[in-house]
């Protein structure tokens, strides 16, 4: 009855302010109608006492004229008759023909007149009277309209029953199909979804309005089922236990194998010749090093520390983390041309700037790309050398390893290879510039699944490959088969640890506050924001300095109460390109201090070098923003980190529409990072909000990133990846039944 409800009232409310807006509509046009009914009546009784009143005005008679008159208003709704000379002097007229209006509608006797009496509204036409020798006066005929407002209520009183009825038999038709469609659709939507029967029996309980999303909501009831499975009852967010119950559970205990550019701890000699252990700055780092520490196994990673050798053992292996060991790295080792030309060459002067539209041109060398082959195969045999078994599960992270892959599948056909593409995925034209486009996409497609961070990504690797190869791409069970199994390509947004380890160190939000001002010698009132990004062009961080500057020219009430922080880790600085952006970033830095600064005061504070976690976090609950302007980003976690350490539930986020957690993070503070105006009216926005909004939406933000955290985006390409294992093992099992030999019965 709710469900009725809601098509009823609506409907009703509608055609009440129709029925509103119609009946003066209708009146209008009655009138319209009734006028020119009575036009037409007067012009006949004119005719009619034309040439009779034109020959008694030759002879003057009163009584014959003023008998023809009063003989006149005789006819059906003839209200008076008046007769007026060429002077506009009225001459003969009936009984009630109102004196005080006189010869008055003579004046315009091209249009006829309503007018309102004593007795009520009557019809005047003034029709001139013609004769041989020229115009001889005018007739004035009035027509009594008293019956046009008895049948106008009349008919408003039709309408509103009319439009009465009519609500009442829309609304029980409504109801009635109502009731039975959602009968329908709930028996349609519980077959589709059960399975339960054959075939057939579901297929005739289908709806057809579901068969367009019959494959979405399959795949959306077997993720939530599976998800369900993963946690214990107890339990209220994914966790490590819960990734740790699903090897042990649905994968059987098989071991995990992570492929990746970057380490997660390098090994560093420094001046002292004291050897130290770093977190490199990396955004894939913060996501999979809490999955390894759950789920043990072995990350395979380029040894790029200066002490990675001395730490190793005789087979290139180190357990990590230093304080609690629980999983090891394998280190693999690059000549200084094959790191040029693989990582520098070909996969960030090429597949970089390629896979992010943000305007750098991309580089595409020969010899890169034989160097970015060789490496791939080097891992791909590191894969092979490290693997326990058969089928081992192979995590291989981004876009240095597209070739990989399928050099893995080539070696351990039973492997289960998760590709996850951590950066965005260009549309096809963009991608059909690669010189070796379909080499990428035939490596990639040797992946068992790969993933993607939003499912835009996802739609535009299958317009890339149904472009440029000649492969299955079937939308409907998000799989391409192109020359051996198929390959799933999924959307898995990434996101963070809940809680962030670095935040259990951390001090309150007031100490916070008050080291970072002391140690930025910013006055302890002062406002701050911060960006906390690697010295890359598609982070955004210049655009983000002309906001700043944007922001002080139009409020410049902020000038001496606020400052930036730009935090930037140098990145791939043997780069022409990185080496002109790090250039113009303190040349921009520069000259907005120039302008806006004084003594004391720096509106851009700007930090060219590393953080480490627990910096960066206490930087993060200090500052009352954060500002995240990418240009163009796959996820980017620094907006999930901020939302992670404001435990106290302030601080806003500013929030690019170019990066996947903008589809997530929606309280946010959302903009173009193109647009200047707008990014420095969102600054002005974010010190100016209540602290109830912002409560408000960090609130749910926080909600999102601890429900959605690392642990459930590793545990759903885990559940995934059981799942395609048993269903290989089933099918292999199957086929052995079939292909067995029979024996004969004597």
């Amino acid at each position: 009855m709710r469900l009725s409800l809601r098509f009823i009232l609506p409907l009703g409310v509608a055609l009440a302010v129709i029925a509103y807006a119609v009946v003066p509509l209708f009146d209008r046009l009655a009138l319209q109608w009734f006028v020119r009914d009575l036009d037409d009546r007067s012009a006949i009784v004119a005719r009619g006492l034309n040439d009779r009143l034109v020959d008694l005005l030759r002879a003057p008679s009163r009584t014959r004229i003023v008998g023809l008159i009063e003989q006149a208003v005789r006819q059906e709704r003839v209200f008076a008759l008046g007769v007026c000379t060429p002077e506009g002097k009225l001459a003969y007229a009936s009984d009630r023909y109102p004196r005080s209006l006189g010869c008055a509608p003579t004046t315009n006797a091209t249009e006829n007149h309503i007018v309102r009496l004593a007795e009520g509204p009557v019809h005047v036409a003034v029709t001139p009277l013609e004769g041989e020798r020229g115009e001889l006066g005018a007739l004035i005929v009035m027509h009594d309209m008293s019956f046009i407002e008895r049948r106008s209520a009349e008919t408003r009183m039709y309408l509103v029953y009319l439009f009465a009825a009519i609500a009442g038999i829309v609304a029980l038709i409504t109801v009635i199909i109502a009731e039975l469609s959602w009968r329908g659709w709930v028996a349609g939507f519980k077959a589709l979804v059960s399975g339960a029967g054959t075939e057939s029996d579901a297929a005739k309980s289908r709806v057809p309005e579901l068969r367009p999303i019959e494959a979405d909501l399959k795949s959306l009831v077997r993720d939530l089922e599976a998800e369900r499975s993963a946690r214990d009852e107890s339990q209220t967010s994914w966790g490590p236990d819960a990734l740790r119950r699903i090897l042990r559970e649905d994968l059987k205990g098989d071991e995990i194998l992570i492929v990746s550019n970057r380490e997660p701890y390098l090994h560093v000699r420094r001046e002292d010749n004291v050897i130290e252990i770093q977190r490199p700055a990396s955004g894939l780092v913060t996501a999979l090093e809490p999955v390894m520490r759950a789920c043990s196994g072995t990350w395979i990673a380029h040894g790029a520390g200066s002490a990675d050798r001395d730490a190793v053992d005789q087979y290139d292996r180190v357990m990590v983390p230093p304080d609690k060991p629980s999983y090891r790295i394998r280190r693999v080792w690059l000549t200084r041309e094959e790191e040029q030309g693989y990582y520098y060459g070909f996969a960030n002067e090429g597949l970089w700037p390629l896979c992010h539209i943000a305007h750098a041109r991309p580089v595409f060398r020969v010899e890169d790309w034989e160097h970015y082959k060789t490496v791939n195969q080097r891992f791909a045999d590191v894969v092979v050398d490290e693997a326990r078994s058969e089928d081992p599960i192979v995590l291989v992270q981004d876009y240095h390893f597209a070739l990989a892959p399928r050099m893995i599948r080539d070696r351990l056909p039973l492997a289960t290879i998760i590709t996850f593409w951590h950066i965005p995925w260009p549309n096809p034209e963009v991608f059909g510039i690669l010189p070796w486009r379909e080499e990428v996409l035939e490596g990639m497609l040797g992946s068992s699944i790969l993933g993607f961070h939003t499912q835009f990504h996802c739609n535009n690797f299958f317009d890339t490959v149904d472009r440029f190869l000649e492969a299955r791409v079937n939308r409907e069970t998000y799989t391409i088969t192109h020359g051996g199994e198929p390959t799933e390509v999924r959307r898995y947004p990434i996101s963070i640890e809940w809680p962030p380890a670095a935040l259990a160190r951390q001090a309150s939000i007031e100490e916070c506050r008050r080291r970072v001002r002391e140690r930025l010698n910013l006055a302890p009132d002062a406002l701050l924001g911060v960006g906390v990004d690697r010295l890359d062009y598609t982070k955004g961080i210049l655009e983000r300095f002309l906001a700043v500057e944007r922001m002080l020219e139009l409020k410049p009430q902020w000038i001496g109460r606020f400052s930036f922080l730009q935090v930037a880790a140098p990145s791939r600085s043997s780069l022409d390109e990185y080496q002109n952006l790090e250039h113009r970033v303190r040349a921009a830095a520069l000259r907005i201090n120039n302008r806006f600064g004084r003594p004391g005061y720096l509106p851009i504070v700007l930090q060219i070098e590393h953080h480490t976690a627990e910096q960066v976090y206490e930087l993060y609950r200090a500052a009352e923003l954060c500002y995240v302007s990418s240009l163009h980003d796959g996820m980017n976690l620094v907006a999930k980190e901020f939302v992670a350490a404001r435990d106290d539930e302030q601080g806003v986020l500013i929030l690019s529409q170019f990066t996947g957690a903008a589809r997530e993070l929606v309280e946010a503070l959302i903009v173009n990072p193109y647009d200047i105006q707008q990014c420095a009216v969102a600054l002005d926005a974010a010190l100016s909000m209540h602290p109830e909004e912002q409560r408000a939406r960090m609130r749910s933000m926080r909600h999102l990133v601890q429900e959605f955290n690392v642990y459930r985006w590793a545990g759903r390409m885990l559940i995934d990846a059981a799942r395609m294992r048993h269903r290989r093992r089933v099918l292999s099992r199957a086929r052995s039944t079939r292909l067995a030999p029979t024996g004969t019965h004597g």
